[in-house]
């Protein structure tokens, strides 16, 4: 049968799907609108199914935050090729995941008709990968932050148990640039002891087998003991948070960062409750 522009752009309206796509689902649908929309649904299903094998490594993750600022979330949803990731539709597809994130709801069961029209309008393999939620816990203070036009999302909660410290300014600057560091910097764990101890060996192993194939033999044991705490103090610099250089200025670590900002604050104390950093396909 015969359809009207005007049913196509109606249904284009109502499912964002392309003109070519709602005009194969009303001519499949003898022009009823209701079936035309399902028919795009389960057409989206299908090219999934086709497309499962393709990999998905191009995306965006999305940051949503609370109107109290006392709850962020991060989601990150996958696409095949950049082309696509940078689309309006993918990109509020994203926005909208991560909202549904901040409510502690199900994303794939929450936005699922409108997962599979964005499946239809795309053409590609797109994946809900995962999300990220803090709730502020105690007194302190959440950031949020989203780099390189959503390749890498970052959260931090700093906490403090003076409630002036945690509404200044001073703190919720400190937040940020932290989310600024882990950004950057790529740490694993906020301090030397959070490192399992498993990790630390494998490290020392490394090292020390490159020092033996250097120098032709390792020291003395007695020797090494030194050596050891040295690689694995070295090795704290570069994975925990708190021993990294701080970004906006090298010559202090985060941790003599976060001291200034206590003294700023009135001298309450100010520690990194917990982080999570998202990057894209990673």
């Amino acid at each position: 049968m015969a359809v009207s522009i005007a049913q196509i752009k109606e249904l284009r309206e109502a499912t964002n799907a392309g003109m070519g796509a709602c005009k194969e689902a009303l001519i499949a649908t003898d022009g009823n609108m209701e079936e035309a929309v399902k028919y795009l649904r389960e057409k989206g299903l299908a090219v999934a199914a086709k497309r499962v094998d393709k990999e998905s490594k191009q995306g965006v993750i999305a940051l949503a935050q609370a109107d109290d600022g006392k709850a962020l979330a991060l989601a990150e949803i996958n696409c095949e090729t950049d082309f696509v990731a940078n689309t309006e539709a993918f990109r509020s597809f994203a926005q909208d995941a991560a909202k549904v994130a901040l409510d502690g709801k199900d994303i794939e069961a929450t936005l699922n008709d409108e997962y599979k029209m964005l499946l239809t309008k795309t053409g590609e393999n797109v994946k809900i990968r995962r999300s990220e939620r803090f709730v502020l816990e105690g007194t302190g203070v959440l950031s949020g932050y989203i780099h390189m036009g959503g390749k890498i999302g970052v959260l931090v909660e700093l906490e403090t148990p003076c409630d002036k410290a945690a509404a200044s300014k001073e703190l919720a600057d400190a937040a940020h640039m932290l989310c600024l560091q882990i950004a950057a910097n790529s740490p694993k764990y906020i301090k030397p002891e959070d490192i399992p101890q498993a990790e630390v060996d494998n490290e020392l192993e490394i090292k020390l087998n490159a020092l033996k194939e250097q120098k032709g033999k390792l020291p003395p044991e007695n020797a090494l003991v030194g050596i050891k705490k040295g690689m694995a103090a070295k090795y704290a610099t570069q994975v925990t948070l708190l021993k990294q250089d701080y970004v906006a200025d090298g010559e202090i670590t985060v941790e003599k960062y976060l001291d200034g900002i206590s003294k700023t604050v009135g001298g309450a104390p100010v520690a990194v409750k917990r982080f999570v950093r998202l990057q894209l396909g990673a």
